[in-house]
């Protein structure tokens, strides 16, 4: 099943910011940054990561649902479930 751009683009943008937000982890790390800033800013990519995962299973399945693809939604259901 294919997405459509529109309906992934709030999840582009999330991932960009979240690339973003790697990119400072780096440079915090090299500019040798209090360890509990580090990792809080880690945390918050992590859970971008996350989010952004969880965002596009569930765009899937409203795609899927609304055309009536039963395979793809079982599909979809296995990879939502290797996010947890």
């Amino acid at each position: 099943m294919q997405l459509s751009t529109e309906s992934t683009q709030p999840v582009v943008n999330r991932l960009r910011r979240a690339q973003g937000q790697l990119a400072g982890v780096l440079r915090m790390l090299e500019e040798e940054r209090d360890c509990e800033d580090v990792v809080t800013q880690l945390a918050a990519v992590s859970k971008a990561l996350d989010r952004a995962g969880f965002a596009l299973i569930a765009t899937g399945l409203r795609e899927c649902i609304s055309e009536g693809a039963e395979a793809d939604a079982e599909k979809l259901e296995r990879v939502f479930l290797s996010l947890a």
